[in-house]
């Protein structure tokens, strides 16, 4: 995932920084690839049971084989190697180098599918180019100020007109620290208001897809394993 360099002091405290993930790189594969923390609990809406549920309601939303960028795909590159799997065209960007490392180590098949960028700077891909993206609890390793000076217009700008951006992040205010028994340290998280995310997107002509017929959408929100909330919402881009 994607880590700014201008981190508070009290984050830079914590392990805020790149070195848990450099750390616990291969760990947090396993732990990714086996869904242990990717079931939700204390949901806002019956059908929002874990990961597999977005994304089977994502797939709904975009065309079968689409293009789509997983912005922050994690060590082991989970939801990129099983979308390929499954007929998308996919790429996926982090910012440790040893997260990539790891990606090629579970699916060498992804070798020309993932490299090593940081969201805190301008994505390396041209404007309109992605049917949809992914960004998954990855802002909530970032400052604020990278968050909506770069890393959401970018992310909305690498989208084609009418594209959808799934983004999940930690939501509160201020910062987070806990412990997680699945790495066994404390983590560090930058909290989110869910309202604030949401006009920074439709400042840059993206706007929130409602809940219609039962199915997700709108403004979701659920506590994770580690009784950490979240808030998770599909995004389009205007046509």
């Amino acid at each position: 995932f994607f880590f700014a360099m201008t981190a508070t002091a009290t984050m830079q405290e914590n392990d805020y920084s790149a070195n848990f993930y450099a750390a616990h790189s291969e760990r947090y594969a396993e732990v990714a690839h086996q869904y242990l923390q990717s079931n939700y609990i204390e949901k806002s809406h019956p059908g929002l049971t874990g990961d597999l549920a977005l994304q089977e309601r994502l797939k709904e939303l975009i065309a079968p084989k689409s293009h789509g960028l997983d912005a922050g795909c994690g060590a082991g590159a989970r939801d990129v190697y099983k979308l390929y799997c499954e007929g998308y065209d996919m790429l996926g960007v982090d910012a440790i180098p040893e997260n990539i490392d790891t990606v090629l180590k579970w699916h060498p098949e992804l070798a020309d599918r993932v490299s090593v960028h940081n969201l805190c700077k301008p994505l390396p891909f041209g404007s309109e180019k992605f049917d949809f993206v992914t960004c998954n609890a990855v802002i909530q390793h970032i400052s604020p100020e990278s968050v909506y000076d770069t890393v959401i217009p970018e992310l909305v700008r690498v989208l084609k007109p009418g594209g959808v951006l799934q983004l999940m992040f930690k939501n509160g205010e201020g910062v987070q620290t806990l412990y997680d028994k699945d790495y066994d340290t404390n983590r560090t998280f930058q909290l989110y208001n869910e309202e604030n995310i949401l006009w920074s997107l439709e400042k840059q002509g993206a706007k929130l897809i409602p809940a219609n017929d039962g199915k997700l959408g709108g403004v979701m929100t659920f506590v994770d394993p580690k009784h950490s909330s979240h808030c998770v919402m599909f995004i389009r881009k205007s046509a």
